[in-house]
């Protein structure tokens, strides 16, 4: 399943989140930070977990750029799947996402990989 959200400049799932083996791929796209990109996501992640859904990969690949709001929904839903029994694994390569999550050191907390394959075949 993937969402979109309707401008580029906001964080945006696209389409519906995809569903391949159980686990929820989320590409999303756009600046991820304070506001509506943030809210968008969040919205999108509460969407999959109501629904069901317990273990998402998030890709970042297409944002460039992510503040202490984005991180912050990040870090929320991982929380939320762990109590659940699920979990979050992001795909992010390198950049300065990636380097806002390793200072932050969320790479140490949620599982990071740098394709989607490799973050959807760790849930195997």
């Amino acid at each position: 399943m993937t969402r979109s959200f309707p401008h580029p400049s906001q964080a945006s799932p696209k389409g519906d989140p995809q569903k391949s083996e159980g686990v929820h791929l989320l590409k999303v796209r756009g600046r991820l930070t304070i506001g509506e990109p943030s809210e968008q996501l969040n919205a999108a992640l509460q969407s999959v977990v109501q629904g069901g859904g317990r273990k998402v990969v998030i890709d970042l690949n297409g944002v460039p750029q992510i503040d202490s709001s984005g991180i912050s929904s990040l870090v929320r839903v991982s929380i939320q799947l762990a109590r659940e029994g699920g979990a979050v694994h992001l795909v992010c390569g390198p950049g300065r996402v990636r380097d806002a999550l390793t200072v932050t050191r969320l790479v140490e907390a949620i599982p990071t990989f740098d394709s989607d394959a490799k973050a959807l075949a760790s849930f195997a």
